[in-house]
């Protein structure tokens, strides 16, 4: 068994580009365009070269692969989340893992960047040079940080995920039409006292807080001050808090709208703890469409972020400004999201 499994991988590793071509029936160039991420073929020609190489086994030669195009294949990620909660954060667990895949597609090989080596400091700019990566994509960062805006006006490709950079390429989930698109629904549930707590005062709730207050006045519906409030992404303790306060506040929301789904469970603890249930006696609604929202009884309503499409397209646009200089223009790509209707906002008479 053991010497059969030897064989295999000896043999996968003398898989050449053009034993592909002679099984695909095209040319070795044609295969290599295809391998190297060049979109001018066609997708059945692609298709049948992946399916070629994956079922020959074929892995590319990386030292070789570097001396020839003077790249490494590898991706850096620059991703720091304030509440320690990793990857285990589900929006951008799901959105990192389609970036994964979609990068491997293409050849390369995804590596995390930080600030520290081997317990040697070192700034985001030098890691990314030390790992040598293509180019790097920056999500969940403090983007005021100096470190951060190093990297993003330095030679390295980078595109950006939910911010804005001159002359860099994003993917940015569109959070103004998915908070109207939330609060028009509230709305058509007949409130007209939400109130929201949202998180800190990054690019992101800047385009949610513009998408509440808009679709708020379409309907002609002043928000109180007291209304909104502030808190912090993905902590349930602090939205609690603030739930409560709403609570005790002299004119009280009929529905309350939170950061993101696990802040809705920081509410949710604070009203049972008061005998109230939802949505019987107030509603509430959260953001990002978590497995957990799904879960819960009532199901949540809330609103589901693609996070596939921003995975990939962030892996594309970075992969296209690595491989084609020349020819790359940076742009900015707005990724549409969906409302999913719980069960979590009544009906007002």
């Amino acid at each position: 068994m053991k010497l059969r499994k030897r064989v295999r991988k000896e043999a996968a590793a003398l898989v050449t580009i053009k034993d592909i071509s002679k099984a695909c029936g095209v040319s070795p160039s044609t295969v290599s365009k295809v391998l190297n991420g060049y979109t001018d073929i066609s997708k059945e020609t692609v298709d049948s070269v992946f399916r070629a190489a994956e079922q020959m086994g074929y892995t590319p030669n990386g030292a070789a692969r570097m001396l020839k195009t003077n790249r490494s294949s590898s991706l850096g990620v620059l991703f720091v989340d304030e509440m320690q909660s990793g990857l285990r954060h589900e929006y951008f667990s799901a959105m990192l893992s389609s970036l994964k895949d979609e990068a491997e597609r293409h050849g390369y090989d995804v590596t995390f960047i930080s600030r520290n080596l081997g317990g040697r400091p070192m700034s985001y700019l030098e890691h990314c040079r030390y790992r040598k990566c293509d180019g790097v994509v920056i999500a969940c960062v403090d983007f005021s940080d100096p470190a951060v805006t190093d990297l993003m006006r330095s030679e390295i490709p980078v595109v950006t995920v939910d911010y804005l950079f001159d002359q860099r390429g994003a993917v940015v989930s569109d959070n103004v039409q998915g908070m109207r698109q939330l609060v028009e629904y509230v709305i058509s549930m007949g409130h007209r006292d939400i109130a929201y707590i949202h998180g800190e005062m990054t690019s992101v709730t800047r385009n949610r807080l513009a998408g509440f207050y808009r679709a708020c006045e379409s309907h002609g519906i002043a928000v109180p001050d007291e209304f909104v409030r502030p808190a912090r992404f993905h902590d349930p303790a602090t939205s609690g808090r603030i739930t409560g306060e709403l609570l005790e506040a002299r004119r009280v929301p009929t529905c309350i709208l939170y950061p993101d789904d696990i802040c809705v469970l920081g509410g949710r603890s604070e009203l049972e703890s008061r005998g109230l249930s939802i949505p019987e006696d107030i509603s509430v609604a959260g953001y990002d469409g978590a497995l957990l929202s799904r879960a819960l009884r009532p199901p949540l309503t809330t609103v589901r972020q693609d996070t596939d499409t921003l995975g990939k397209r962030a892996a594309e646009i970075l992969i296209e400004a690595i491989e084609h200089p020349r020819t790359y223009l940076p742009r900015q790509e707005l990724i549409g999201a969906a409302l999913v209707p719980g069960g979590t906002v009544r009906r007002l008479q």
